[in-house]
């Protein structure tokens, strides 16, 4: 079983810049990767970053330049730094764990409950 909570999230304005963290506890050594997911009013949830148990990390081409996911594995945190914030960046953004081998019950990821980005111009 692991649990995330996020935080960090707010109304900015565009230009502006927010950090987001995602503390994961529990069964924190049966995490392969964490990453940053964000869904809009009637959008799918899109993944916007991801780091890797390596440290090895992916950011996606629409936030590329801006955001940069980072990780204080003593803290078993993960970070998204989010710079120059544009309003399509609304949305509520998720932290995923995906876990090296499926629990018996099927599972093989956890969400958070998401923490609300607001971007005003």
């Amino acid at each position: 079983q692991v649990q995330l909570v996020e935080s960090g999230g707010g109304l900015v304005q565009a230009g502006g810049s927010l950090r987001l963290t995602c503390r994961a506890s529990g069964s924190v050594n049966s995490i392969s990767g964490m990453s940053w997911y964000r869904q809009a009013p009637g959008k799918r949830r899109d993944l916007v970053a991801g780091i890797a148990r390596s440290g090895q990390t992916y950011i996606e081409d629409f936030v590329k330049g801006r955001f940069t996911i980072s990780r204080d594995n003593d803290k078993n945190t993960v970070y998204l730094q989010m710079d120059s914030l544009e309003l399509e960046d609304t949305a509520v953004y998720f932290c995923r764990a995906d876990l090296i081998f499926p629990v018996v019950s099927g599972v093989d990821h956890y969400w958070g409950q998401g923490t609300q980005v607001t971007v005003s111009s």
